[in-house]
């Protein structure tokens, strides 16, 4: 079949109830298994379900029907239509119920008080709100200002749990780009880290301890009395006793 049936099971209970066709030819026709179509001959599948007349609806002619039913091999073809396909259409802006757009103001607000960083686009496309809205919340210029209480958009059904965490996640994303790109300057000698030592944030307390021990080393050996310090130095031979 080329075309879609509409609503398959209905259609199967009608053509059980309405015609003498056989299981294997309703199944085949209708896309159902044919224990499901046995199921509904008995009434154990489907016993609420409302026959749809797929003679009705257009998907089926009686001729096609009564040449079926006289031979149980004949597959049953569905009326060839000749109307353009359905165009999908591009997806819109999310639609929000009226009684929740009220309640906008309050998650916008609680986004801008948990996660500052969150920009505004990422805002607008969570709550599907405009970018003016959610500048006057920032700026406290909104004319509901006074009665505007942060509250968790999830809770309040405007945004799903998935793609908070998502907006949440390219935050922390950036944030880690940003502390990587930092430049880490060494307390001590004033010159810059290596940027695996910076990137990592990792610090090892031996290594730190051993050049510590180092450092202190190299101070006490120049700290130390010489020789020379003590009893001056040596004075320098005569000409004279190397010529005799």
């Amino acid at each position: 079949m080329s075309a879609k049936l509409l609503m398959p099971k209905a259609t199967a209970v009608w053509l059980v109830e309405n015609t003498t066709l056989t299981f294997d030819q309703i199944s085949e026709f209708t896309g159902l298994h044919r224990l499901e179509i046995k199921g509904i001959a008995d009434g154990d599948v489907a016993s609420g379900v409302l026959g749809l007349s797929p003679v009705q609806s257009g998907q089926l002619t009686a001729e096609e029907i009564k040449r079926c039913e006289g031979d149980a091999n004949a597959k049953i073809k569905m009326v060839e239509r000749d109307l353009p396909e359905v165009k999908v259409r591009a997806k819109g802006p999310r639609y929000t119920p009226m009684t929740k757009r009220t309640e906008k103001p309050d998650a916008i607000a609680w986004l801008l008080k948990n996660y500052p960083g969150m920009s505004d686009a990422a805002i607008g496309r969570l709550l599907a709100t405009t970018k003016d809205s959610i500048k006057a919340i920032r700026d406290r210029t909104h004319w509901n200002i006074a009665n505007i209480k942060p509250q968790n958009p999830v809770l309040l059904g405007l945004c799903s749990s998935r793609d908070l965490e998502a907006e949440i996640g390219k935050i922390r994303k950036s944030r880690q780009v940003v502390a990587d790109q930092t430049e880490y300057v060494d307390e001590e000698t004033g010159e810059e880290a290596a940027p695996q030592a910076a990137a990592s944030g990792e610090h090892n307390p031996f290594a730190a301890a051993l050049a510590a021990y180092a450092q202190a080393a190299q101070k006490k050996v120049l700290n130390e009395p010489t020789a020379e310090s003590v009893f001056g130095s040596a004075p320098a031979a005569d000409d004279d006793s190397d010529e005799e």
